[in-house]
């Protein structure tokens, strides 16, 4: 995982960012072991309750399933992925939308910006 974190929100919030993001993307597959609490700290050079309290969160938005001494895995509950999944984008929309705005430009011409930018990428 690419461990960068910057000083505009906790890093612990920044840790389940990116662990979600790992997530949603299927970087970390459903089912999969998470590595242990003292791992993950160590590759992101955190202090080891700083991840426990970044994947405890993880726990209670239900990405993460505790195995008690078996350690945590991904959940196979797709409809928790794919709620999840939805959420992300729906704020990512929002926030995007918002910064749009404050130039006059509405979300309808936000999207023919995005389609003109995806075109772009093709070439």
């Amino acid at each position: 995982m690419n461990w960068k974190f910057t000083g505009d929100r906790p890093v612990y919030q920044q840790i389940m960012a990116a662990i979600r993001g790992s997530i949603l993307k299927e970087e970390l597959k459903p089912g999969m072991k998470v590595p242990s609490v003292r791992d993950l700290a160590s590759e992101a050079q955190v202090n080891p309750n700083t991840m426990q309290r970044a994947l405890t969160e993880l726990e209670r938005e239900g990405l993460l399933v505790g195995g008690g001494t078996s350690g945590r895995t991904v959940t196979t509950d797709e409809s928790i992925l794919h709620a999840t999944r939805e959420r992300i984008l729906r704020e990512l929309a929002q926030e995007c939308a918002e910064k749009f705005m404050v130039f006059g430009i509405t979300p309808t011409q936000a999207a023919g910006l995005l389609l003109q930018l995806e075109g772009e990428q093709e070439e």
